[in-house]
């Protein structure tokens, strides 16, 4: 999405449409945690994320539109919300801390790589070997989620994707009203 159309990512209706304070219980954000919101945009789930993981925790938060971060910095200094270090993203490097991550949140943003393949892999290694990786992706599966096709993705099409490069699926979780989350740890590293 472009920066252009980030007052989309802070409508008013997004909380009943896509909960995301059950969608971060289901997930089990705690205290302590180091997490990544991979595409964080202007910071939506990112200041919940800085609440959850306090005392003690960090979040990274990353986008590749210097114009998102610029939001996203906006925000925080508007809601006194510490915590967070804002990421400049690229292709060929995601910008996050090696073997370092608990937990890496992606919102909406998978079906829109540009690399998949390749931002998983940068993604895998910035995971601690207990880490996860958390999709949450609009019900392809569900013709009545009211978002366009292209911005869908059904669990089989994101199992055989991320599961492609080195990661073991550990679950899928329908307790939100459009979206699928889908949880999955790193494998065995040998």
């Amino acid at each position: 999405m472009s920066h252009l159309g980030a007052d989309w990512l802070d409508r008013p209706e997004r909380k009943a449409e896509e909960q995301p304070d059950k969608a971060l219980d289901d997930i089990g954000v705690k205290p302590g945690d180091v997490v990544a919101d991979v595409g964080a945009g202007t910071g939506y789930y990112t200041v919940k994320l800085a609440a959850r993981v306090r005392p003690g925790g960090r979040v990274y938060a990353t986008d590749i539109q210097p114009e998102m971060l610029d939001k996203l910095r906006a925000r925080l200094a508007a809601e006194k919300v510490s915590g967070v270090e804002p990421v400049l993203a690229h292709a060929d490097n995601q910008g996050l801390p090696a073997g370092a991550l608990d937990l890496i949140l992606l919102v909406d943003v998978y079906h829109e790589l540009s690399e998949p393949q390749r931002t998983l892999q940068q993604l895998k290694s910035a995971l601690k070997p207990t880490g996860r990786l958390v999709l949450l992706e609009f019900r392809k599966e569900d013709p009545a989620v009211p978002i366009r096709i292209d911005h869908k993705m059904s669990v089989a099409e994101a199992r055989l994707e991320v599961e492609h490069e080195g990661f073991v699926f550990d679950r899928v979780s329908e307790v939100l009203p459009w979206q699928h989350i889908l949880v999955f740890r790193p494998a065995a590293r040998p």
